[in-house]
Formats: structure tokens, sequence, C-alpha cells
């Protein structure tokens, strides 16, 4: 039989907070991180994004190592100390048989666009020998690695915005395989760099939006696109026998997992959402699935097609079943960090039995035929949550969380 997986650690930076309390309290609070912005050159249009809010990291890091690493690395590290700190990693886990699995989607973009900067004003021998390991995607799992001793797998699942989620459900696999005794699972991203907000305009995925308030609108009738965040979550995961062997508290459970493709275009969703419905449908079954309430974490970006697609494979799958809120209307869309913040955001409503409110969304476009939480966290009763995150590529990963009892 395999091992029940359970979490017994997580950890937050983003732009609810620098921490679990905080992140969690605006969460349930209805308390957004979007915030304006300034253009960084002629023909930059964006105003508004949700930077990490209240963390200095220099009060965690001595100044040369800091210059040793790429923003989404930092703050990589400081959410996995914080989950592995509330998980008591420190006692009694065997550091060869502790993983990592990082997601990201961009990386160390931010490091290559300095680099580039630095190469064509000043040439070759300007540019910092650092450039390659802060650069690389995997810098982030390697930090988290070198700073926590963890000397079993360590790997950067890259599935655009999906990765979070896909580095969790990952993580869960290789626990109930036994290749692995505890896993340190989630998601980084800062994509800060001037190149990366100026693709995403052209490609006009962002928000063109000026009012912090109704900028990010998932399942709106006036989204215009998503705002862009920055951020990274941390969970601890390991077979249950072994939590409860060194005495860790149980936060939850990482209950079912899958993950579907499109097959069918680089930046567009398949519109009838049948490989979306198919991961809902393959995670479900995979924990378990009860025929009960669930409430949903939606991918919920606000931008007009994916939102409509989601809302069509959830109204499929789960019907009435469904309780709906996109945390991107708080936090932005933190990319590859996304679904590890969302799935952080999803046991803390298990936790509370409150599902958080789609904040600044009023009014459902139509065919949105889902139940979407507005206004204000709502109290209900549930004991599974579904997490759900579509990327680039097509990719549809949907993870199942239930409370430690169910």
């Amino acid at each position: 039989m395999s091992a029940r997986v359970v979490v017994t650690g997580m950890g937050v930076v983003g732009p609810l907070g620098p921490d679990l309390p905080r992140t969690a309290s605006a969460l349930m609070a209805g308390e957004h991180g979007i915030v304006p912005r300034e253009a960084t050159s002629e023909g930059d249009d964006i105003r508004v994004h949700a930077p990490v809010r209240g963390l200095d990291v220099a009060e965690h890091f001595p100044r040369r190592e800091l210059h040793r690493m790429d923003r989404f690395a930092q703050l990589a590290v400081v959410a996995a100390r914080e989950a592995a700190s509330r998980a008591g990693l420190e006692e009694s886990v065997d550091r060869d048989r502790l993983a990592v699995l990082l997601g990201t989607a961009l990386g160390g973009v931010h490091s290559g666009f300095e680099a580039q900067q630095q190469l064509t004003a000043s040439g070759v021998r300007r540019v910092s020998p650092l450039t390659i390991p802060t650069m690389m995607g995997n810098s982030a799992a390697a930090g988290v690695a070198i700073d926590l001793g963890a000397g079993g797998e360590v790997v950067t699942p890259v599935a655009a915005c999906a990765s979070g989620t896909v580095a969790i459900g990952q993580a869960m696999r290789m626990i109930r395989h036994g290749e692995a005794e505890v896993v340190v699972a989630g998601g980084s991203e800062a994509m800060t760099a001037p190149v990366v907000y100026a693709g995403f305009q052209n490609l006009r995925a962002l928000t063109r939006a000026t009012d912090p308030d109704r900028a990010s609108l998932p399942f709106d009738r006036d989204r215009s696109g998503f705002v862009m965040g920055e951020g990274a979550a941390a969970l601890v995961l390991e077979a249950e026998d072994h939590a409860r062997a060194r005495g860790a508290a149980i936060l939850g459970v990482v209950a079912g997992y899958a993950c579907t493709d499109d097959a069918h275009h680089i930046t567009a969703p398949e519109e009838s959402g049948a490989a979306v419905q198919r991961a809902i449908r393959a995670a479900l079954r995979d924990a378990g699935d009860d025929g009960a309430l669930v409430h949903v974490n939606a991918h919920g970006t606000g931008t007009a097609l994916n939102d409509r697609v989601e809302a069509r494979a959830l109204a499929a799958e789960l019907g009435d079943r469904a309780v709906v809120t996109s945390t991107k209307s708080m936090t932005g869309h933190l990319a590859g960090a996304a679904g590890a913040l969302e799935a952080v955001a999803g046991l803390i409503a298990l936790q509370e039995q409150r599902v958080p409110a789609t904040v600044g969304t009023r009014q459902l476009d139509e065919g949105i035929d889902i139940d979407v939480v507005l206004g204000s966290a709502r109290a209900v009763a549930f004991s599974t949550v579904l997490s759900l995150s579509l990327g680039f590529g097509g990719h549809n990963a949907a993870l199942v969380l239930r409370r430690p009892e169910a």
C-alpha cells in the first residue's frame, strides 16, 4: 500500500506578506498585495504589479552570499527555511533521504538581463563570473539543498505556470514510492526584469488597468489580463508514519495529483477544456473521490480565454460540488510559484473552514457557470481542496489536498 503523504511545514514569501502568518491573515481578510508600478522605458504600459511585501533579504543572508543568488533563489531559500523550521526538520531527519523539488518558469531571468546590460555597456570582461550560476533555473533548488543540507534528489520541474503544482505532485509520488523520506517542494519566481514585462505586454496577457483594486479580476466580465507577482512558497511533505514517529504536527494531506497536456498550442488553451477536465478527474480519482463538496483554488488568471476554458472544465466535471476562488485576485500571478502558494492557501482554507474571496471580482462574465466566492471569505464545511494550475505549453496540473482527519 502506498504511504499517505502529509504536510508538516509551510513557508511563504509573497505579495501578502513575508511569512506564513501574515499571508494567512491577509488571505482571509481579503487584502490584496497589488500596488502601482512605474514605467521602466518608453512604451511600457504596465501600471500595476504584486511584489513581495515586507521582506528585507539582507536580514536573511550575508552580503557576500546575496551577490551569489538571483532574487528568485533568495525568495526560495527564505520560504524553505520557514517551512523546514515549522516542520522541525532540524531534528532527526536523515539528510541523505531529504529531497528538494522546487519549480520555476523562468528562473534567474533577472540576472541574465542584468548581465546582458553589462555586456552591452562595458564589454565581455565586465560580465560577472557568477552570471551562469545565478541564471540557472535549478539555482533556487540547489540553494535550498545547500541551506538545508539535503542530500537526496534535488531537481527543478519546469512546466511554466504549473511548475509549483507539478513539483508538489511529483514530491508526493516520490514519497509514495519510497524514493525519499522527506521532500521540500514548491516553487519560486521573480520575473522582475523589464524584458519580461515587455514580452507579456506585447503578448497581451497583462492587464493595462491602473487601479490596483480593479486590476486582477478572475472570471469578472471586466477582466483584462493578469497582474505580475513575485514570491515563493514551500511545503514539507513526508509519509504519515514518518511524521508521526518524529512527533511532527500534521497540517494536511496531499491526497491526489494528475497532470495532462492540451497538445494544442504553446500559449492558448484548447477551448473545450477537455484536457483540464481529465486532469481534475484523474487527481480526484487518485485521491479516492468521495463525491463531497470541493473547494477549488482555480488557476483564474483574469485572462479572457483561460478563465472561460477553466470554468467550462470545472462546471463539466464538478457541477455544483465546486466552491471556487482565485487567490490570484490578491497575489497576482506568481508564474512558477503560483501553484505552490495556492496549495498553501488551500491548506489554510481547510484549517479555517473558510473559502477566501475572489477579491475585486464583482460580476461574473457570461458563460462562467461556477460558484465563485465574491465579496468576503465564505464559511463552508469541506474536507477536500482542488488546486488547479494551467501553464503555457498546455500543461494542466491538479492537486488534491485533504484535512488530516478526512
